[in-house]
Order: C-alpha cells, then sequence, then structure tokens
C-alpha cells in the first residue's frame, strides 16, 4: 500500500509520482484461516508466529475473544499441563507469556526451561473448552479443576496446584 498523494486524483501514477509515494504497507501474501476452537492443536513455533506474524490476525481476534481451558502436551516426555486462560488475558494474552518465554510462569514449566531453554519447542497448545467472557471464574476453575483430575495433570503432568 502507498501513501497517495493529494494532487488530482487519477489511477495512475507515472514514473517520478510513482516514485515519489510513501510505502505505508505491504500486505501479506495470504492469511492463515482461523481453523476453529474445536479442532486448535498448534506446537510452539507455530503458536509464536500467531503471537507476531500478521498472517495470523485472524486467530489473535478470535483467541482475544473467549476465555477457557488449554492442554500443553510435551511431545518429547509425553506429559501434559492443563491451564486456564480467564479475565482480560483470554486465550491470547496468556499465551502471549508462553510465546514469549516458554513457560508462562508456570512452576512445573519454568523447571524445564531451567534446565532446557529450547524444552518448549516440544509442546504442542491445544483448547479444551471455551467460555465466552461472561462466565463467572468459579465455573472456569471448576472446569480446569476437572480436565487436572480428569487427565491426572497433578499426578503424571506439570500442574503442582
Amino acid at each position: 500500500m502507498v501513501e497517495w498523494t493529494s494532487d488530482t486524483i487519477n489511477w495512475a501514477k507515472l514514473g517520478n509520482a510513482a516514485m515519489a509515494m510513501r510505502v505505508v504497507e505491504i500486505a501479506d501474501p495470504e492469511t492463515v484461516p482461523f481453523p476453529g476452537y474445536e479442532r486448535f492443536v498448534i506446537d510452539f513455533p507455530t503458536l509464536q508466529a500467531v503471537i507476531e506474524d500478521s498472517r495470523y490476525a485472524a486467530w489473535r481476534a478470535a483467541l482475544a475473544a473467549v476465555q477457557g481451558i488449554y492442554l500443553i502436551a510435551d511431545k518429547r516426555t509425553g506429559r501434559l499441563y492443563v491451564g486456564k486462560a480467564d479475565g482480560s488475558e483470554r486465550f491470547l494474552g496468556r499465551w502471549s507469556a508462553y510465546a514469549r518465554d516458554g513457560h508462562g510462569g508456570n512452576l512445573g514449566l519454568k523447571a524445564l526451561a531451567a534446565a532446557d531453554t529450547s524444552h518448549a519447542e516440544d509442546f504442542v497448545f491445544s483448547i479444551l473448552r471455551v467460555f465466552d467472557p461472561t462466565t463467572p471464574a468459579a465455573e472456569i476453575d471448576a472446569a480446569e479443576s476437572h480436565y487436572k483430575q480428569a487427565l491426572l495433570t497433578r499426578i503424571h503432568g506439570y500442574n503442582h496446584n
């Protein structure tokens, strides 16, 4: 996209007039369509792209719109982590922290990051359940606890609470 000059509007700019136009944006060749919450499964490098790459703008909008319960699976060990994305952070805010540091502040995942800074490359992120933004925190907390119990993530996974 270029900044159109303020002179007489015509749809063709030639030579020096075209060269003088300031480029304001380079459009992405192709956007990546959001797969839907029920089919959302991505690896760590893709998560980083979702947070940073403009081709994933629709994904960021969708992840910012809802809260819910998510799963992080470790391909290297098979261990799981269940978390919640609630409040103003929602999925986008919560997962931005993971994309930034690989552990999102979680104790079990911090220990992995301290021992091996590349361990997050083995993580796969998925959405287990979606709630609208008006869902009470107690309902989301109960769902998170249910998934931790059902998937045994406190015993055999990375959940410490």
